[in-house]
């Protein structure tokens, strides 16, 4: 029996190995540098945190006819379309991401261009056959980046702390790749699991779920009321279907209940606190 778990978005994972046991659970572990599928060994009698690493695969694959397919992506700043915040001085974007700093890219791409988010979306090419092979021969497919696909997947601009988050997290470029393996509309079998802004999402769009279950940072977790420090990772695919849906999930039930108003620009009252209005 294979098992599907969201473990987290990052390269930032710190895990004890025990001995090889006859067991499989395949873990996502979700970069857009380096996106991956951690296969991991897991005897039923161990904790979760006690996991052998078996080995690690970067390119689509297909297991017990399931189809995984990591792509690559980085985020442009045109990817926000919805109205920006007014009245208050946020700092910029390269005051508050590290990227803009840590990351050297040559002159012809750029983090203030979609030359950058292009030329990540391409790296995906040389995966075409392999993709085309598990859209011919998979009748469920989950997807998964760092990055995200979609505007809506990200609260709106007056709640959160930092209004200018949306011009440093997702990609066009990305949504399109996506519908090129799911179909334009999607369908019940198809799966997106994306990660970057730590914020927990469940939701389907236009024929498509989108999950993130973010384990986040330490001080994150603390603050979270449905598990904190005791999360485990969020189960996708089990027994050769897809889980229920994750609940509780603050977010996307929030935009299950109340329609996207990006028009509306008076801060939250836990975002306003921070802000001095001009």
């Amino acid at each position: 029996m294979i098992f599907f778990f969201l473990l987290a978005m990052s390269l930032r994972l710190t895990t004890t190995f025990t001995p090889l046991c006859p067991f499989s659970r395949i873990d996502f572990n979700m970069s857009s540098m380096f996106p991956g599928i951690m296969i991991f060994g897991v005897a039923p009698s161990l904790r979760a945190s006690h996991i052998i690493g078996l080995g690690v695969q970067t390119r689509p694959m297909v297991l017990d006819g399931l189809g995984i397919v990591p792509l690559f992506s980085w985020y442009h700043e045109s990817f926000d379309r919805e109205m920006d915040i007014a009245g208050i001085r946020i700092p910029s974007l390269e005051m508050v991401c590290k990227d803009f700093h840590a990351c050297k890219w040559p002159r012809e791409i750029s983090n203030r261009s979609t030359s950058l988010a292009s030329y990540f979306d391409a790296m995906n090419e040389e995966n075409e056959d392999a993709i085309k092979l598990i859209k011919n021969t998979c009748t469920q497919i989950i997807t998964f980046s760092h990055f995200l696909p979609r505007q809506e997947l990200c609260p709106e601009k007056r709640m959160l702390f930092y209004p200018n988050l949306p011009k440093i997290i997702g990609s066009d470029f990305l949504e399109v790749r996506i519908r090129s393996i799911h179909g334009s509309e999607g369908n019940a079998s198809a799966c997106h699991v994306f990660g970057h802004t730590h914020f927990c999402w469940d939701s389907v769009l236009d024929g498509i779920r989108y999950i993130q279950a973010p384990l986040a940072y330490p001080r994150e977790r603390k603050r979270r009321m449905n598990g904190g420090e005791t999360w485990l990772p969020f189960c996708v695919y089990s027994g050769g279907k897809f889980a229920d849906r994750l609940s509780p999930c603050y977010w996307s039930d929030y935009y299950a209940a109340h329609p996207r108003a990006p028009h509306l620009t008076e801060l939250a009252p836990w975002v306003a606190r921070f802000y001095n209005r001009a």
